[in-house]
This record gives structure tokens, C-alpha cells and sequence, in this order.
């Protein structure tokens, strides 16, 4: 047992931890006031659910010994059972089973929060609820299987029994994901796209475009996600050595080079660079590096990142092209920037800094690597999508996904919690109604003047 990097994935999963609350802020600085608790809730609420799922059944699901032909593990570690042991990172530490297992758990909360930018200001909230449960168990458990269950990182227990068997990606196909671009990103941005299908437009929706209500609050989402992003790439090294610093470099120079070409871009475009256009580059950076940051060198990170700020800031409007409403740019963002990273692998990998990652096409490698990552990317893109629209349409015609209209109009945070993020009418601790001013009596009408005679010789008197 590695103490050192025992500590160091601990730390991680903290860190991954608070890139959830990060996206919540991110996230409800873009919506309109009427509608960030909702947008707050709807993230937060992931922590509480997805926990409960990977406790019951979402661990083993993941990460338990397969099941059915590399598409789905079996139940073995159902309600944690089998995780006194200890999993084997890639310098042959051991770190304890538990740890591994809540590092992961941080992965499956914030992929499910990410889809919930989508479809903003018009969702019902127990439907959510009802999404999550449904969408992690389906999809994000099986597709977790597929990349992220190695059967090379052996989960021995304390008795010594051997590893369990994993997914078809990582073990069959020999696809490079080093943290989560197809199993997180790619899976979340085309499972936003199906639900944004099927539950339809905002009302006015492009006529009308909301206004973001907060910035400051999506710079201060950004920058948490970007501290907590080496949790999740650094921390995916499962070691405290050589290759976790590599991850955690790439991630810096890709994260900052993508936020530049996002306001270049916007600058040649638009006239303008923008605050929302800085956080939304860097995001599209953190997204694009995270399957390659443990594979590429330097100047591939450097490569990524520009294609990530470019290809994502020239993305974000295919919404109005092909007119679906993904209301904060998940698609635009999160899969367009996974495909990105996760095919440029296949190009940029470098067998010197990571010798499990072989050789890209620019390295010597030739084309085979470059056709596996397609293949992954391919993959999960479809399922995700054609299982998200399965499992929103039936939850959107039996419990309704959709608020009413009035909801939607007047403000959801109101229609669905009963509460408002702002009272800006009311000071002081206690809200009290005011005292009302005494009533005092109306003024008695002026006394009536009667005429006066007419003058002789006038008008009057003429007539």
C-alpha cells in the first residue's frame, strides 16, 4: 500500500468533488435570474442521487467483473461488497479499493450534472430526478464499463481472489481515454442532445434569447471547474509520479491556449472578445485535453487546445443551423471538444512519455490508432444518444419533463420551490410585511359659490 498515492487520489476525488457545485455556478450565471435555483438544484441534486446509485449497484455495474461480453459488469460489488482489497496503478502501487471507488464516483456525479445545461428554464424537477436514476443506470454505468473498467488494474481482495474482467473499449478495441472524454464528455454532450429533442424549445426560443443574469458567477464556475479539472485528469494517473504531472501540465497549456482562440475567434467574428467566451474556451480546453492528457507530449496538448477553442466557439452556433435548443452549449461544448480530444489521440499520442499509449499517426504509429478512437467515439455517441431519447421520451409521456407554460414565463424557481434567489426589496434579517399608514378621512368638498347676478347692460342681461 502506497501511502503517497493513496493521498494523492483522495485529494483527487475531492477535487472532482467540487468541479459539480463549480458547474452549478458556471451554469446559473448564464440562465435568467428566475431560473438559477432551479439550474443550482438540478446540479447539487446529482451529488445526493448518483451517490446512492453507485452504493446500491452503480460500482459494481461499472467496475464489477463482466458480465455480458465486455458491455456491462455484474453485481458482485453490489452495496460495496468486495472492496476491502486494493487496485494496482500503472507504476504497480497499490492504493486501497475504497479510494478508487469514490475517485469514480465523482466521474458519474458530474456527467450526469453536465446534461442539466441543455435544458434549462423548462424542466420539470422530480422528472430530473427520475432522468437521473434512469439515464446513470442505462447509460453512464454500462459506457463506464466500457472505457474506464481495465482488467489490467487488478481489484484484488483481502483474500486474494484475481482481477475482474473488464469492458470491450479499453480491453478489446485498445481505444485511448485517459480521463473521461468519451465515457464523461462525449456521453454527456450526446445525451443533451437527445433530451433537448424531446422536451423541445424555450418559449420564444431564437426569436428571443435570454440574457445571462450573473457572469461574475459563471468566471467564478469556470475557474473552480478548471482548479478541480487536475483532480480529474492528474488524479486519473491513480499515482503521485511522473505521469500525474504530465496530465496535470498538459491540462494548463491546452485549458489556457483553447481560451485564447475562443475570444480570437470571437474578436474576428463578432468584433469582441467576451468574459462568457474566455470560461466557455477554457471549459471546451478542459474537455478536449482529457482523453489525451495522459498520451500526448506538450505540443499535442498545445494542438488540442487550439483546435478545441476554435472548432467549439465555431460549434456552439450549429444550434440555430439545425434548430435545436441546447440552451448553455453542452453539445457545442462537451461533445464536439470530446470528439476533438478524443481523435486527436490518434494523431498526437507519444509512446515516449506514456509507453502504455503507443504511437499516433504523427509518431510513427500509423492509421490504427486514429480508426480505434473513431470507433470509441462512434460508439458511444450512438448509444448515448438512442438511449437517452428512449428513456427521456418515455419519462417525458408518462410523468411530463416539461413545466407548464405559465411556470416557464413566470419563473420556474418559483413554480418549482417555491423560493427565489433574490429579494430585492427586502433589507434587514427578518422579512416582515410593512405597517400600513393610517387612514385619515377625506377632505369635505368646497363649499358651493352660488353664481353672481348679471351684470346690467351685459351679455346675460341682453339675452
Amino acid at each position: 500500500m502506497n501511502s503517497g498515492d493513496t493521498a494523492w487520489v483522495l485529494a483527487s476525488a475531492a477535487l472532482v468533488m467540487l468541479m459539480t457545485p463549480g458547474l452549478a455556478f458556471f451554469y446559473g450565471g448564464m440562465v435568467v435570474s428566475k431560473s438559477v435555483l432551479n439550474m443550482l438544484m438540478m446540479n447539487f441534486i446529482a451529488l445526493g442521487a448518483v451517490s446512492t446509485l453507485w452504493l446500491l449497484y452503480g460500482y459494481s455495474e461499472a467496475f464489477g467483473n463482466d458480465a455480458f461480453q465486455g458491455l456491462v459488469g455484474g453485481l458482485g460489488h453490489a452495496l460495496l461488497r468486495r472492496t476491502q482489497g486494493t487496485v494496482s496503478g500503472p507504476a504497480g502501487h497499490q492504493i486501497p479499493t475504497m479510494a478508487f471507488v469514490m475517485f469514480q464516483l465523482m466521474f458519474a456525479v458530474i456527467t450526469t450534472a453536465l446534461i442539466s445545461g441543455a435544458i434549462t428554464g423548462r424542466t420539470r424537477f422530480w422528472a430530473w430526478m427520475v432522468f437521473i436514476v434512469a439515464w446513470t443506470t442505462v447509460v453512464y454505468f454500462p459506457v463506464a464499463h466500457w472505457v474506464f473498467s481495465d482488467s489490467g488494474f487488478t481489484n484484488t481482495d483481502a483474500s486474494g481472489h484475481s482481477a475482474d474482467v473488464g469492458g470491450w473499449i479499453v480491453n478489446r478495441l485498445k481505444a485511448f481515454d485517459f480521463a473521461g472524454g468519451t465515457a464523461v464528455h462525449i456521453n454527456a454532450g450526446a445525451a443533451a442532445l437527445a433530451v433537448a429533442l424531446v422536451i423541445g424549445r424555450r418559449q420564444g426560443w431564437p426569436r428571443s434569447i435570454p440574457r445571462p443574469h450573473n457572469v461574475p458567477f459563471t468566471l467564478l464556475g469556470a475557474s473552480l471547474l478548471w482548479f478541480g479539472w487536475y483532480g480529474f485528469n492528474a488524479g486519473s494517473a491513480l499515482t503521485a509520479g511522473d505521469l500525474a504531472a504530465l496530465a496535470f501540465t498538459n491540462t494548463t497549456i491546452a485549458t489556457g491556449v483553447a481560451s485564447l482562440a475562443w475570444i480570437i475567434v470571437e474578436q474576428l467574428r463578432d468584433g469582441k472578445p467576451t468574459t462568457l467566451g474566455a470560461c466557455s474556451g477554457a471549459v471546451a480546453g478542459l474537455v478536449a485535453i482529457t482523453p489525451a492528457c495522459g498520451f500526448v507530449g506538450t505540443i499535442g496538448a498545445l494542438v488540442i487546445g487550439i483546435a478545441a477553442g476554435v472548432c467549439c466557439a465555431l460549434a456552439v452556433s450549429l444550434k440555430f443551423t439545425f434548430g435545436y435548443d441546447d440552451s448553455l452549449d453542452v453539445v457545442g461544448v462537451h461533445l464536439v471538444g470530446g470528439l476533438v480530444g478524443t481523435l486527436l489521440i490518434g494523431l498526437f499520442a507519444d509512446g515516449s512519455v506514456n509507453p502504455a499509449g503507443g504511437n499516433g499517426l504523427l509518431y510513427g504509429g500509423g492509421w490504427t490508432q486514429l480508426e480505434r478512437q473513431a470507433i470509441a467515439a462512434l460508439a458511444v455517441m450512438s448509444y448515448s444518444f438512442a438511449a437517452t431519447y428512449v428513456l427521456s421520451w418515455i419519462i417525458h409521456r408518462l410523468i411530463g419533463f416539461r413545466v407548464e407554460y405559465e411556470a416557464e414565463a413566470t419563473g420556474i424557481d418559483e413554480a418549482e420551490h417555491a423560493e427565489s434567489a433574490y429579494d430585492f426589496g427586502v433589507s434587514g434579517a427578518l422579512m416582515t410585511a410593512p405597517t400600513p399608514a393610517p387612514r385619515t378621512p377625506p377632505a369635505p368638498p368646497p363649499p358651493r359659490r352660488r353664481p353672481s347676478p348679471p351684470v346690467a347692460g351685459g351679455r346675460d342681461q341682453l339675452w
